[in-house]
């Protein structure tokens, strides 16, 4: 009983410390508190200039110093993802480096000083990424077993995949697309390789394309005929039997498939003109950030937040001075 009796006693003792310790503290907070009011108010007069000083410099740099986004959705062709985003890559390099050579002269941007950010991220369209792709709808349901489907759709394996990309970058003044888009577009589309694989693969196209109107005329041809043989039959009278092994529902669906081909194929000539092919611009939108339009309210702050401190470090070592002086 004893014990018990000793240890609830050295509990309230614990606690009466450290609610008499807290009481110092904010005791000290309020006593500090009135001390950098008075302090302030024998100093109005510096207090007053570095207010009217700071709301003048905060006007100025919310008039001057302003950002604004740019938006370029691109669509990559000929598995040319990975070197679009390298391209990326350097640039951004060379704009953390501040090598505005490089940007001006390589890239060919014009005002490279104001040429800030820029990256590029896939823009989530899973839908296309399956679609008539059964091997990529596969891979996804591979991939999704024992995992989160939005964390798959979303790794950088499956999203580098996606057919649409967005380039985002950032300027201190207004642009346009003569002074940062189509520099940016030459820059991307400037590739050996690339070239040389466009042309093949568009010419296959256009070889496709012409053999399957070939084909085509043949299947209409041959269609024509069986019409022509039809009505003939028709006015002479006489019954027209139709052979099932004929095969002329097979027929008209291949005409229906080369057709749709047909148009797949005029809709991605589109589509590959260039290796990287600019699908949407949109520029100039104003960033509105935390800061922006606040710098007047915020300099006058920091003015008299560091007076106070430059204050405190004057007086700290006047009185470590006074203390020496009378130990000697």
């Amino acid at each position: 009983m004893s014990t018990n009796a000793q240890n609830n006693d050295s509990q309230e003792i614990d606690l009466s410390q450290v609610s008499k310790r807290i009481g110092r503290f904010f005791e000290g907070l309020t006593t500090s508190f009135f001390r950098t009011v008075l302090f302030l108010k024998r100093n109005k007069i510096i207090v007053a200039v570095l207010v009217i000083l700071g709301v003048l410099m905060g006007f100025y740099l919310d008039k001057t110093s302003k950002s604004y986004d740019n938006q370029l959705i691109v669509m990559p062709n000929f598995n040319s993802v990975d070197y679009l985003y390298t391209k990326v890559d350097l640039i951004d390099s060379k704009i953390k480096s501040n090598d505005t050579m490089f940007l001006k002269n390589v890239v060919g941007i014009k005002n490279p000083k104001k040429f800030t950010a820029i990256e590029i991220t896939p823009i989530t369209d899973v839908y296309r990424f399956v679609e008539n792709k059964p091997e990529n709808f596969e891979m996804i349901k591979l991939m999704a077993e024992g995992g989160d489907i939005k964390k798959v759709v979303n790794e950088n394996v499956t999203s580098k995949n996606y057919p649409y990309h967005k380039i985002s970058f950032t300027t201190s003044i207004k642009t346009n697309q003569e002074s940062t888009v189509e520099p940016l577009l030459i820059f991307f589309n400037k590739s050996e390789y690339y070239t040389r694989f466009q042309k093949e693969y568009t010419k296959n196209i256009n070889k496709k394309i012409k053999e399957n109107d070939s084909i085509i005329g043949q299947i209409n041809s041959l269609l024509n005929a069986f019409s022509k043989e039809a009505s003939s039959s028709s006015k002479s009278d006489k019954l027209v039997y139709y052979n099932e092994n004929s095969q002329l529902n097979d027929v008209i669906k291949t005409k229906n498939e080369i057709i749709y081909d047909q148009a797949s194929n005029r809709i991605q000539l589109v589509n590959i003109d260039k290796i990287i092919k600019e699908c949407s611009v949109i520029l100039n939108i104003n960033t509105i950030q935390k800061v922006n339009g606040k710098m007047k309210f915020i300099l006058p702050v920091i003015f008299i937040f560091f007076f106070l401190m430059i204050s405190k470090l004057i007086s700290f070592y006047k009185k470590g001075m006074a203390k020496a002086e009378t130990q000697n």
